[in-house]
This record gives structure tokens, C-alpha cells and sequence, in this order.
């Protein structure tokens, strides 16, 4: 997890938190801590992430 205030725009050495692969989202949850996911894992947890309330950007 990083801390909210990092850079929102992600970059190649960005890697998803699950599996290293490149991230291609960050979830921000409700306690301002995000997430980096990659397209897949995005999806997977997509449902769950915004139930908790968390913002995806961009949207998988």
C-alpha cells in the first residue's frame, strides 16, 4: 500500500500489488491508503473495492 498523497498518475515502475505486473489503476480507499492494480486484478476485485467505497482511477 502507499500513502495517499503519492503522485495520482502512474507510471512503468508502478507495480500492481498482488502480482508485480505493471499497475494500470490505483484504488483509493476509505482510510486515504490506495492500491496499485493491474488490469486483471482490477477486475477481480472491482466489485468488493467500490462496495467498501473505494475511488478507482482509471476505471478498469
Amino acid at each position: 500500500m502507499h500513502a495517499a498523497d503519492a503522485s495520482p498518475t502512474l507510471t512503468g515502475h508502478d507495480r500492481c500489488d498482488r502480482c508485480s505486473a505493471a499497475a494500470r489503476v490505483r484504488a483509493v480507499l476509505p482510510s486515504a491508503l490506495d492500491l496499485v492494480l493491474c488490469e486483471h486484478h482490477a477486475r477481480v476485485h472491482e466489485s468488493r473495492l467500490r462496495e467498501i467505497g473505494a475511488l478507482l482511477s482509471p476505471e478498469p
